[in-house]
């Protein structure tokens, strides 16, 4: 029998891959609510769980602290955030602050190298707007088309605080549901924002996704103050 050779998809993953791979997984389990809010992300279990030691998944709960998700209490651990209303319209203004700013940086630069691929995902989130997609699938969707949007403006800053807060403003979406009470229709409401980039003009596109992120700060928003009233003792 001869031995098996070396093979690039057998590499052992190095420690940064790791922890990325950890990382995307809490991720995950956070913002479909398989980790709910005030949770302790027990070390030990979730380690025990992926089969992994508990270094790479502490340094994966500081990842996530980082991008909002999880919380660290001194001699306590890492809890699952409980994002109040207030923490949830500063996010949706840096938001607006982030998207407006990569918007007129296309305007600048010129829409063409990025209008293909942000039409491209609005036909994604039609696609996974039927049946037999979750609301997850539907969300991650839905910040990706953000997130092209700051990609293609070329400036690496604006994707990078993006990125950052992507997975918060993801998490947010998820704990209310109310949002995508209609996928398809939330698909079409990306539609004048391209159609706004593509006709040049640049204050109709500023207008576009200005509107467009105040509307859903407006819905979310008003969705976690009704939480937050009733769970008021």
């Amino acid at each position: 029998m001869s031995e098996t050779k070396d093979n690039d998809a057998f590499r052992p993953l190095d420690r940064e891959g790791l922890v990325q791979r950890v990382a995307r997984l809490l991720s995950k389990a956070i913002v479909t609510g398989q980790l709910p809010p005030g949770q302790r992300l027990s070390e030990s279990v979730v380690a025990r769980q992926l089969g992994v030691s508990r270094a790479p998944v502490r340094e994966a709960a500081r990842l996530l602290e980082n991008s909002g998700l999880v919380t660290y209490a001194p001699n306590r651990g890492f809890f699952v955030r409980k994002i109040t209303a207030r923490e949830l319209d500063d996010l949706y203004e840096l938001r607006l602050v982030i998207e407006v700013a990569a918007v007129r940086r296309l305007m600048r630069d010129g829409v063409e190298a990025a209008a293909p691929a942000l039409a491209r995902q609005i036909d994604e989130m039609r696609r996974v707007a039927g049946p037999g997609f979750d609301m997850a699938t539907q969300v991650e969707a839905d910040m990706e088309f953000h997130r092209l949007l700051c990609s293609g403006s070329g400036n690496p800053k604006f994707l990078a605080v993006f990125d950052q807060i992507a997975a918060e403003s993801a998490l947010t979406i998820m704990l209310i549901g109310r949002l995508y009470d209609d996928p398809v229709g939330l698909a079409e409401t990306h539609v004048p924002i391209l159609d706004a980039l593509r006709s040049g003009v640049e204050s109709d596109s500023v207008e576009a996704i200005r509107y467009h992120i105040d509307v859903a700060r407006d819905v979310v928003t008003a969705q976690f103050r009704e939480m937050e009233e009733d769970t008021r003792p």
